[in-house]
């Protein structure tokens, strides 16, 4: 990274010698920054030193407001997308419902029957496409899932172990923060520190077809480290029978739109109270 060298670090973070280095500018003009002198730092100093400290939008608009400039308006991030090559494979896994998550567990790609099993997934805001946001937020996945309260702490175990040192990544760190704000039993979740590995299980399912019964499997591609590639397989006859049901219902209400609604509805049996035929994940 071009730092400087430096005698033994007693404390974690950077440096006053490495903040200017990767900001490009002198220690001794990044030290009078610090003392508060009239400097006058340009914005592009300033943006410069936003990214080196890694400050969020609203940290990075302050540190602007304070000399002066109006905070630029925040750019969405793009959604992400699996690989060519993962979404080819998901769409060839017939009858299994199978999803693609980033990192920071973004739903980056998914197949038709996952689509089926979760209708929105595909019409969910970019930045709210994310598993463990739609876990402790959507209300449709606590009536999905017959176990939440299990399941939720599962995947904020396997979470927290997952990211390790990526915690303090933008992208993370504003998920955590958002979810904090958003959901008290995520907050309280989170700070018990549980961490937990990955381990294949049975899932259970409540749609409108009926309780789908599926072991819940995990791959990573050996040519896309930032890429989990998620795949439900059904676990008995009965389930792949209700989830073909489940896809040709949703199939025609994609291909006839909202007046096969009902249609769907009369043919795949009540749902129970208050269910709808969107779920999630």
């Amino acid at each position: 990274m071009g730092l400087p060298q430096a005698g033994r670090r007693r404390i974690t973070g950077l440096r006053r010698e490495e903040v200017a280095t990767l900001s490009a500018v002198s220690v001794t003009w990044y030290t009078w920054l610090e003392q508060g002198r009239d400097v006058n730092p340009s914005r592009q100093v300033l943006d410069a030193l936003a990214t080196t400290l890694r400050l969020s939008n609203t940290e990075h608009g302050y540190l602007l407001s304070l000399a002066g400039y109006t905070a630029a308006a925040a750019t969405p991030r793009p959604a992400p997308q699996a690989p060519a090559h993962v979404q080819r494979l998901m769409d060839h896994l017939h009858g299994m419902p199978a999803y693609a998550i980033t990192h920071d567990w973004s739903i980056c790609g998914w197949n038709q029957a996952y689509q089926a099993l979760y209708p929105n997934v595909a019409s969910v805001a970019a930045q709210d496409r994310n598993l463990l946001w739609l876990v402790f937020t959507d209300p449709f996945v606590r009536r999905l899932l017959p176990d939440w309260e299990i399941t939720s702490r599962h995947f904020l175990a396997e979470f927290r172990a997952e990211a390790g040192t990526r915690l303090g990544d933008p992208d993370c760190a504003t998920l955590i923060q958002r979810l904090n704000t958003r959901s008290s039993e995520f907050a309280a979740g989170w700070s018990a520190h549980s961490v937990e590995g990955f381990a294949s299980r049975r899932r259970a399912f409540l749609t409108p077809a009926g309780q789908l019964t599926f072991e819940h499997h995990r791959l990573a591609p050996a040519d896309c480290k930032d890429i989990h590639l998620v795949i439900y397989m059904p676990a008995d006859a009965d389930t792949a029978q209700r989830l073909i049901r489940l896809q040709e219902c949703h199939h025609n209400v994609q291909e006839r739109g909202p007046i096969v609604r009902s249609y769907a509805r009369r043919r795949l049996g009540p749902a129970g109270p208050d269910r709808s035929p969107s779920a999630g994940p």
